[in-house]
């Protein structure tokens, strides 16, 4: 019998995905499950490493499992389930957090970003990255397709499994990181950073906004910052507006809009109309969909625990492993 390949991901039911997740993940998720098997939680342990909503989690858990499902994930092909659904994810934490310095964890980027906008960082979210080596290691992943901010984390979960199969033995594979063409995109309020719903809701186009609200938000969208177009030079806000032409329009169109820009004669109006307009049509069916999906509670929780009992049984084997290698375990 064939030996399963297995990719894994997740994002945090933290609020309605955007562009950013879409690009930089979930739309590479659907083509990628057609060679794999897809592994993809809703990370809801991760969410809470940051200040949130108690009483909405278990609803932004069930948007982002319709999310998913609307987006194109089949879970005839892949795992979709909740991360606390399988508690095999804290245990592995834990022995990794028994051989991984702590230096190692203060350098992260991220720690450093998200620890800085608040008052008082907690041990979660120091410890982020290595849960999120244990959502990786826990299903021997081959691959983690992730965006580029997620690439410091990725190549701590390769130190991990180097780490611990040195140590111990074999048991880990070290996956490697697939990234998507659009693995970053910016905001359209503030082009020197990434989408982000925690910068504010002008700042990011939600997949279930309703065509006026995406429409109004492009047409807000930053674009010259100083850069003059005669330069040949796009400015973060242009360019990223391009990247997003490349991404929800044809050939022909950005080819357009580029003779345009070379030549002098680019119409801010006129391209952030047309990306409007795209990103409306883009989102038309996943939007039906999504709504048809959570007006069923009952389906999608089935859905999820599905999931969950098939990710539970490659979870134990593998935890089982560690746990005899470290002496844990019989």
């Amino acid at each position: 019998m064939k030996e399963k390949k297995y990719i894994f991901s997740g994002i945090q039911p933290s609020g309605a995905i955007h562009l950013g997740n879409y690009f930089g993940a979930i739309r590479q998720w659907v083509e990628l499950q057609k060679t794999y098997t897809g592994i993809f939680s809703i990370v809801d342990y991760h969410a809470i490493t940051v200040n949130y909503n108690p009483h909405k989690l278990q609803r932004r858990v069930l948007e982002a499992a319709a999310d998913y499902l609307a987006a194109g994930i089949d879970p005839k092909k892949s795992m979709i389930f909740v991360q606390s659904d399988v508690p095999e994810h804290v245990e592995l934490a834990w022995l990794f957090n028994t051989i991984l310095p702590v230096s190692e964890l203060r350098r992260m980027t991220q720690y450093k970003e998200k620890s800085g906008r608040q008052q008082s960082a907690s041990a979660g979210l120091l410890n982020y990255p290595i849960l999120m080596a244990a959502d990786i290691l826990l299903y021997k992943a081959i691959g983690v397709p992730v965006g580029e901010d997620q690439i410091q984390h990725v190549e701590l979960t390769r130190t991990i499994a180097r780490n611990f199969n040195r140590k111990f033995g074999k048991v880990f594979i070290e996956p490697s990181v697939i990234l998507s063409r659009g693995s970053r995109i910016m905001s359209l309020a503030d082009p020197l950073k990434k989408m982000s719903k925690s910068l504010g809701e002008k700042h990011y186009v939600a997949l279930s906004d309703s065509p006026s609200v995406m429409r109004k938000k492009f047409m807000s969208a930053v674009t010259d910052t100083g850069v003059t177009m005669h330069e040949k030079k796009k400015s973060p806000g242009v360019y990223n507006l391009f990247e997003l032409l490349e991404l929800m329009t044809d050939a022909q169109t950005v080819a357009r809009f580029e003779k345009k820009y070379q030549t002098g004669n680019l119409s801010y109006k006129e391209l952030k109309e047309t990306l409007g307009n795209a990103a409306v049509d883009m989102f038309a069916s996943f939007q039906e969909k999504r709504t048809k999906l959570l007006s069923d509670e009952k389906k999608l929780r089935k859905i999820l625990a599905d999931g969950a009992s098939r990710a539970r049984k490659i979870a134990q084997k593998t935890l089982l492993e560690a746990k005899q290698k470290m002496g844990i375990a019989k």
